[in-house]
């Protein structure tokens, strides 16, 4: 089936009615005094955040808003795969695939496709167990099968040549589909990417970028560990409780972003809860927590060589920071910028930055 039918978001006014009552009736943990975040989540910040999501935050106004895109489903290798295709007035416009990652989603990418759209013919899909193309019903969609089914809907789309722009998962999602499909992708752009084993020669900066890399695996991938391992155990709780599921979302807000002391230091509180809503309404906890179990496997290899024209744009604040040395051992680096300010998702956080980096990027290609 190649068909691709538009597609409204028309969530039943039931299902939010379902999500205020369970609100009303969460049912708190206690907390140790004075440790702030350094436990999770701070529950003074929870509370306050919980209260705005029940009485103040509107769904529906946010609802119109995603609707303003024209939106499609389409069936790719047996699964439902939901996207944004929103064209630009310059018919001559370079075509652009931009994929997110977890806890992310199309909603990430809000405060950048109109600027983006003025350049570019914009693809925006989910990826298969996240949102509307979720969740998936069989095993072995990993990145190598997603840049895939990547590559055949712009196949589909009639475009013969494009470039892909993504970050978190979708960093290495398009970084596949820049070798998959390397006759048709002009370049690739990417805000984090992996790199061979640290050598001697280290730089001092580059030797800080190690620890925090090890940081982060000592203290900060335990998420990655439990959706790597046991995503269906995790599932039960964060698809019955939405307090749960924002808790388990907007850790991750709090950790990688360039914030001083709350998630909205950095990112639009309404903009943020959309981002938890696309998770909680389409049930898709479990299966977008699928995704790091059957990618897994290719965690600790060696990356397989890209000769595609790659971009990578590196925020201070992401959780882990690239090494441009041990970049360029497996890919044709010809553009990386460092920027000043900003983080993990750097579409909310600085959409002015990451928008005049993509545009000089793709520039370079033409």
């Amino acid at each position: 089936m190649t068909e691709i039918s538009p597609f409204r978001i028309e969530i039943p006014q039931a299902q939010l009615d379902d999500l205020h009552a369970r609100l009303d009736l969460t049912r708190w943990p206690d907390e140790l005094p004075g440790v702030g975040w350094s436990y999770g989540v701070a529950k003074g910040y929870l509370k306050e955040l919980t209260r705005y999501w029940r009485h103040d935050y509107d769904w529906r106004r946010h609802e119109a808003q995603l609707n303003e895109f024209p939106q499609y489903i389409t069936e790719i290798d047996g699964a439902r795969v939901h996207f944004l295709h929103v064209r630009s007035p310059r018919e001559d416009a370079l075509p652009l695939i931009v994929t997110h990652g977890w806890p992310g989603s199309v909603a990430e990418f809000l405060r950048i496709i109109g600027p983006l759209s003025a350049d570019f013919h914009l693809v925006l899909p989910s990826i298969p167990g996240y949102g509307f193309s979720g969740p998936t019903t069989e095993t072995g969609w990993n990145v190598q099968r997603v840049a895939r089914a990547w590559a055949e809907l712009m196949r589909r789309l009639g475009y013969e040549r494009y470039v892909a722009h993504g970050g978190d998962w979708g960093a290495p999602i398009s970084r596949e589909l820049g070798r998959v499909d390397a006759g048709h992708v002009l370049g690739v752009h990417v805000t984090m990417i992996a790199g061979a084993a640290a050598g001697a020669d280290l730089t001092g900066d580059e030797k800080l970028r190690v620890a925090g890399r090890t940081r982060y695996q000592r203290e900060l991938s335990g998420y990655s560990a439990v959706q790597s391992q046991r995503p269906q155990t995790l599932a039960y709780a964060l698809t019955d409780s939405p307090v749960g599921q924002l808790a388990w979302i907007v850790e991750k807000f709090q950790e990688w972003t360039d914030s001083r002391n709350v998630p909205e230091d950095a990112v639009d509180r309404d903009q943020l809860l959309t981002n938890v809503m696309l998770y909680w309404l389409t049930g898709t906890a479990g299966s977008s927590a699928r995704f790091y179990k059957e990618s897994a496997a290719t965690w600790f290899r060696a990356p397989e060589p890209s000769p595609t024209p790659t971009g990578v744009a590196v925020f201070p604040r992401d959780l882990v920071l690239p090494i441009r040395s041990q970049a360029e051992r497996s890919n044709n680096i010809v553009h990386w910028s460092e920027f000043d300010r900003g983080g993990h998702f750097a579409a909310m956080e600085v959409p002015e930055e990451l928008v005049g980096d993509i545009r000089k990027f793709a520039g370079s290609l033409r």
